[in-house]
């Protein structure tokens, strides 16, 4: 009988072998393929549906909270979703083959930097199967295998999308082994995966800290570090309360369970008192449990008894649920400090209509995305204008922000002469 980790081994160099294939293709090879998953995923709605049921029962069964089921669910609407994605990926230009740049040495040689494909990705992820689409298809347009290892408690559902997949794949003539799943539920398989130096390529975990914390330990792979969305709003005194409301309101509860929601407000001491009451107010008709420093409690006595006391690391935390830590700050330093000790990296805005203010803000706060007078709901690739994102890199080198697909290519030099020695 096979071990675990041959088995693990095993798929991943199918994967690689299928690569070579892969980077020869050309766009409209590509994009036929797209669509055909598409074609495949509508006609396998059914399965895939009853698939993602088995998933949803054990997990309420096991007792996890509604953000995990909302993350977990598939639905019709869910599903044609996916395939308008798809539809969208199509519509990109395909950055393989791109010339980056160009030049002329003095001694004749022409110097291109030119567009490749990384070659075979390792995907780590938690319940959200969306992801496994999402992350296939953006290896394929980029001309990547893919091994996918998800939550094993979304494992029906992955495996019902992968077979959608893999079967598209087939009917356009590519290699199926391009897109490999591990169905395997233990946590060596995904050691086995970080640590397949000269088969993977790079590994990309998304999920929570700890997902991600693990796989930055075990991995001997190079890894793209998609992070956790401790994302910061901070209301200035100046700020239009209309607009403060609708931001916070957008940023806290319209997805609750995704890293760029808000999860820490800080309110400025001098933005005015009715305007921080009736925030608060309106938060907590939301739905939301607001955790309020000492000083915030202290300033609103009316609602200090909706107002939950925060504990020191709330202001570390990604909530990921209709939960928001709330600061009261005394200045922009103050609130550029917090962030600062706090932040994840991920996005942060401000509300202002002092400009310099804004401007100070823009510049110090050291995040991927930094907003002004905007949500920071819109850190994401199809909102940047990408048209498709494998994650949201919180790392400062290879990728950063949204990864669109130019983060999933690399890059080699092609010189052409005319019989020049050194």
């Amino acid at each position: 009988m096979e071990s675990l980790k041959e088995k693990v081994l095993e798929q991943i160099a199918l994967a690689k072998q299928a690569s070579r294939q892969m980077a020869l293709l050309s766009r409209a090879e590509k994009d036929k393929a797209l669509a055909a998953i598409g074609e495949q995923l509508q006609a396998d709605s059914d399965v895939i549906l009853a698939a993602n049921e088995q998933d949803l029962a054990k997990a309420e069964a096991d007792g996890q909270p509604a953000s995990y089921l909302d993350r977990l669910r598939l639905t019709p609407d869910r599903i044609r979703d996916l395939v308008d994605g798809l539809q969208q990926l199509i519509s990109l230009e395909d950055p393989v083959g791109q010339s980056m740049d160009q030049w002329m040495r003095p001694n004749g040689l022409v110097i291109e930097q030119v567009r490749v494909p990384l070659g075979v990705i390792g995907m780590v992820y938690e319940a959200r199967p969306n992801v496994t689409i999402d992350a296939a298809a953006i290896a394929l347009k980029t001309g990547n295998a893919i091994v996918l290892r998800g939550s094993h408690s979304a494992v029906s559902s992955n495996l019902a999308l992968v077979s959608s997949i893999r079967a598209g794949l087939l009917r356009v003539g590519i290699s199926s082994e391009a897109v490999q799943y591990l169905p395997f539920a233990e946590h060596a398989s995904v050691d086995i995966l970080c640590t397949a130096n000269g088969l993977i390529d790079v590994i990309i975990p998304r999920g929570g800290a700890g997902l991600i914390n693990r796989v930055l330990e075990i991995s001997s792979v190079p890894v793209l570090e998609t992070g956790v969305g401790n994302c910061h709003i901070f209301i200035d005194q100046t700020a239009s309360y209309e607009m403060a409301h609708a931001i916070v309101i957008n940023a806290k509860t319209s997805r609750p369970a995704v890293c760029n929601a808000a999860e820490t407000l800080l309110l400025h001491r001098e933005w005015p008192f009715a305007h921080q009451a009736d925030l608060l107010k309106q938060l907590i008709e939301a739905g939301v449990e607001v955790r309020a420093c000492a000083q915030t409690k202290a300033l609103h006595t009316k609602l200090s008894a909706q107002l939950k006391p925060a504990c020191e690391s709330d202001w570390d935390a990604e909530f990921s649920d209709l939960i928001l830590a709330v600061r009261t700050v005394d200045t922009l330093a103050d609130a550029i400090q917090h962030i600062a000790k706090h932040s994840t990296g991920h996005s942060e805005a401000i509300i202002t209509e002092d400009d310099d203010a804004a401007r100070r803000f823009l510049t110090t706060v050291d995040s991927t995305t930094v907003y002004h007078n905007a949500s920071t709901r819109f850190t994401d690739g199809g909102e940047f204008g990408f048209g498709a994102e494998i994650g949201i890199s919180t790392q400062k080198l290879h990728a950063r922000g949204p990864m669109g697909l130019p983060a999933l290519t690399s890059y080699k030099y092609v010189v052409r002469g005319t019989g020049q020695i050194r």
